[in-house]
């Protein structure tokens, strides 16, 4: 009979011990579980923007038989040009000229092939003006081809078109879209009667700045400059925990 109870303490002991390690690894899984329980969403946000800057390129041309000809040609061609663009609010001083470049023409055999014959010059002078006014850059870009009338040869570049306050704009469509994922996993989470915990992760997608209306998506991004009007899109994918 002693030699029964002996044993039963061990066993009392032992059985006690086995039950606390069920609970507390009952427990222990059923945290892990509860921990690793989330869910992942993709939120967007859209801006509307106007460009305030605009930048307007071109080029001066003069092709004349020989470099000096050329050079001549191509500087008095100029006059004209600061004078159509000085009435349309651009002196001289807000104008950006770059170096006078200048190549040899070769002449073509009959059967298409270049020779090394010389048969003329081109001589080259880049401009550049900015400006806020992003109507009036547009204006200029589509008339100043007339001055072909005056015997300039100005062949323009299609205007380019900015919006200056992108580094801050960035930050707030960001910050939207990455609130547009949390009311998504809520709405979700309540759906299948759960509650939604905090962020566990959250990936930026690049930006998208592309024309009004327009369907373009890039993985590299896109920075549209060819329009005025413009939209910025931000995507966010964010984790939540779910409880």
């Amino acid at each position: 009979m002693g030699e029964k109870n002996s044993l039963l303490i061990p066993a009392s002991i032992l059985g006690v011990c086995f039950l606390l390690g069920a609970i507390i690894l009952a427990w222990t899984w059923k945290s892990n579980y509860n921990a690793s329980q989330t869910i992942t969403v993709t939120g967007s946000a859209k801006q509307d923007i106007v460009s305030d800057l605009a930048i307007l390129k071109g080029t001066l041309s003069a092709q004349q038989p020989t470099a000096d000809a050329a050079y001549r040609q191509m500087q008095s061609e100029k006059p004209a040009l600061l004078s159509y663009l000085k009435s349309k609010g651009f002196p001289e001083s807000k104008i950006n000229f770059s170096a006078v470049t200048s190549f040899p023409v070769y002449e073509m055999s009959p059967s298409g092939y270049q020779t090394t014959n010389i048969k003329g010059y081109v001589y080259n002078q880049r401009i550049e003006i900015q400006s806020g006014d992003v109507n009036k850059i547009k204006e200029i870009s589509i008339d100043i081809s007339s001055l072909i009338e005056k015997g300039v040869d100005f062949k323009v570049d299609n205007p380019e078109y900015y919006y200056t306050k992108l580094a801050e704009l960035k930050i707030q469509i960001q910050a939207a879209a990455a609130k547009d994922a949390m009311v998504r996993a809520d709405k979700i989470a309540e759906a299948t009667g759960r509650s939604l915990g905090p962020m566990r992760d959250a990936r930026m997608g690049v930006l998208q700045i592309t024309p009004t209306f327009s369907n373009q998506v890039s993985d590299y991004g896109i920075n549209d400059n060819t329009s005025i009007d413009k939209v910025i899109t931000a995507v966010v994918s964010a984790s939540f925990k779910i409880d």
